[in-house]
């Protein structure tokens, strides 16, 4: 075997300059194709990750490295979340992914100077790709701007608003679409229909190329193909519906095979050559080289937490547990049997366990891909239309729809019930995902009414109180952790009102959540009373007269920042005069970078052990 293909194998001697791979062969690329999809299967079975996104992009990554001269030439991940060959490339080791002292989970400017732009939140490259394309230009320099783009994101508003407007521009870019026929689970909508349509310009290509040749051929034939131009023309709209790209003024070269070496790096030169900004459209397979994954068409390969390779099943089972977030999905499948409720995930139906919904009442259940502005002002719609919309989404992603969930939902106090799933701090997804930030801004939006259960009895309570309330939006917030869907506690508070679980005293202890039970259960026996607040706010009645006769007060949230609910109860006492002590335990106001949520806890100095040690110097004599 010869030295260079040793090396292939060898991942600890990749990097940090990924140019060796413009001198290897159809066949090493290959094997070194492999090796790296080796390579990601092996570290998410350890680590969790993004798996199926990246097995798919392994060639195309490859290509483009071949193609271009990074980091001269720019590199933009939309998301993030395809990016790990770019990182082995680059001799980044995917050893702790996402942990602390690892590497990030997306991109990061902190880690590469490969690293151009950083995003975990879809829909951003386009943008990006003309702010760099701007500066390029009035720096007068000469470099290649590519924006890697999956086809589920291009269809984000904010990408149709960078697409529209960036030919405007009149300069050069290259935008290569990746296109796999899956968002996280299959996408939606016709810009997929158009996708799937555009296979038939493989036929027009291979007819206009042969075409070409026979006339060049023959005595005068360039005069004879410069006259045929019309007619050529016209045998294409017969044959090939102009995309929309073609008809807002790009380049369109596809679609490409996105596995083949060669037919990648055709396309890339002819997206140099072209006259104006490009559109590159790549076909790849998602989850390709780990049969589970390339089977999936649910999405649960696209994240994943530790897995058994061989077996094709997660590390991490909890017999007789499920999720907040599953809790919940079970929850709306039982609500829909009520013809005047409507539900909308914004393309998160596998990560809220949506399915049995989506199966069972398919007519009234909608999935509006990475649309989180859309799924919003949908459901301010409908529910001032008379019907009940349930909104699933992300406690990140609905922070992209802030206006919207202000100016088409509260502002005319549409009724909806808003489930924000992945509250709190959220591990190795990053700063980008944490749910942190949910009170904060939720919290300013006039109408708004926000809970959080501790048990599922308040669960249950809250999202039935939730459907029956009609003044506007109602939102329950719910971290991703485990819960005993058995569990027998069956206390549940008044209407808008905190559950004391023990008074009387001077001091009073006021946690979020079960983590908030669980350091009272760390406190029971010594004497300090413990309300579960339920609802984050608005603060008002009995609850806030019993809080405030209270001396000495702790503060427990560690699912939100100290701008969030801790901030709103002392406003709250504030206006009320209060005179006593208030020790805030919350999330600080920052962001909070990828690793274990234990470690983020103590990081965040939230973490059970830290803040029990605290609390009982605050509040015990």
């Amino acid at each position: 075997m010869s030295k260079k293909q040793d090396t292939i194998k060898d991942f600890s001697k990749i990097g940090p300059d990924p140019n060796f791979v413009k001198g290897l062969s159809v066949p090493e690329l290959r094997q070194l194709a492999e090796e790296i999809r080796r390579r990601i299967i092996e570290a998410t079975s350890v680590y969790g990750g993004h798996l199926a996104s990246n097995l798919g992009t392994v060639e195309l990554t490859i290509a483009l490295f071949r193609s271009f001269s990074f980091p001269k030439d720019k590199l933009i991940f939309d998301v993030g979340h395809q990016a790990y060959t770019e990182k082995i490339l680059t001799g980044r080791s995917l050893e702790h992914l996402g942990e602390k002292g690892g590497p990030s989970p997306f991109v990061s400017r902190r880690e590469s100077v490969y690293d151009c732009f950083e995003a975990g939140h879809a829909g951003t490259a386009m943008s990006a790709l003309s702010a760099f394309v701007i500066d390029r230009d009035l720096k007068k320099e000469n470099y290649d701007v590519v924006a890697l783009v999956g086809d589920a994101s291009i269809v984000n508003g904010l990408s149709f608003e960078a697409l529209n407007l960036f030919p405007a521009l009149h300069s050069k870019g290259i935008v290569v679409i990746n296109d796999n026929d899956m968002s996280i689970s299959p996408p939606v909508g016709g810009m997929a229909d158009l996708f799937r349509s555009i296979s038939t310009s493989k036929v027009y290509n291979r007819l206009k190329r042969d075409y070409k040749k026979v006339l060049l051929r023959a005595p005068g034939g360039n005069r004879l193909y410069e006259i045929s131009y019309a007619f050529k023309t016209k045998v294409k709209a017969m044959l090939v519906p102009t995309t929309i790209f073609d008809s807002l003024g790009y380049t369109y070269i596809g679609p490409v095979d996105g596995h083949d070496f060669k037919a990648l790096e055709k396309a890339f030169r002819k997206a140099k050559r072209a006259s104006k900004p490009a559109v590159v459209h790549v076909l790849t397979q998602k989850g390709r080289g780990y049969k589970p994954a390339e089977e999936d068409r649910t999405g649960y390969w696209h994240g994943v937490t530790p897995f058994y390779i061989d077996e094709g099943r997660p590390k991490n089972d909890h017999p007789g547990f499920m999720s907040w977030s599953h809790f919940h999905g079970d929850l709306v499948a039982e609500a829909m049997e009520e013809k005047k409720r409507i539900l909308i995930c914004p393309a998160m139906i596998k990560g809220s366990h949506l399915e049995k919904a989506f199966e069972k009442y398919p007519g009234r259940s909608f999935d509006v891909g990475i649309s989180e502005e859309h799924a919003l002002t949908l459901a301010g719609t409908l529910g001032s239309l008379g019907y009940h919309p349930i909104v699933s989404i992300y406690s990140s992603f609905l922070q992209r729809a802030y206006d919207e969930l202000l100016h088409d939902g509260a502002r005319i106090a549409s009724p909806m019930l808003l489930l924000i799933d992945r509250a709190g701090l959220v591990g190795t997804n990053g700063a980008t995902h944490q749910g942190i930030y949910d009170p904060a801004y939720l919290r300013s939006i006039p109408g708004v009414r926000l809970a959080q259960p501790s048990t599922p009895a308040i669960a249950r309570f809250l999202f039935e109180e939730g459907l029956a309330d009609r003044r506007g939006p109602y939102a329950i917030r719910y971290p991703h952790s485990m819960i005993d869907p058995l569990d027998k506690d069956d206390r549940l508070p008044e209407s808008g009102e905190g559950l004391f679980l023990k008074e009387g005293g001077d001091a009073l202890l006021i946690g979020v959540g079960n983590m908030g039970r669980e350091l009272f259960s760390r406190l029971e026996g010594k004497g300090i009373a413990f309300l579960d607040p339920v609802y984050l706010f608005p603060l008002e009645g009995k609850t806030l007269d019993k809080i405030a006769s209270y001396s000495k007060i702790a503060v427990y949230d560690p699912y939100g920042t100290d701008e969030g609910f801790a901030s709103e109860l002392a406003l709250r006492l504030s206006e009320r005069h209060y005179e006593g002590e208030i020790h805030v335990h919350a999330v600080k106001n920052a962001y909070i970078p990828s690793m274990k949520i234990l470690d983020q806890e103590i990081e965040a100095g939230v973490d059970i052990e830290t803040v029990l040690s605290k609390v009982e110097k605050e509040l015990l004599p």
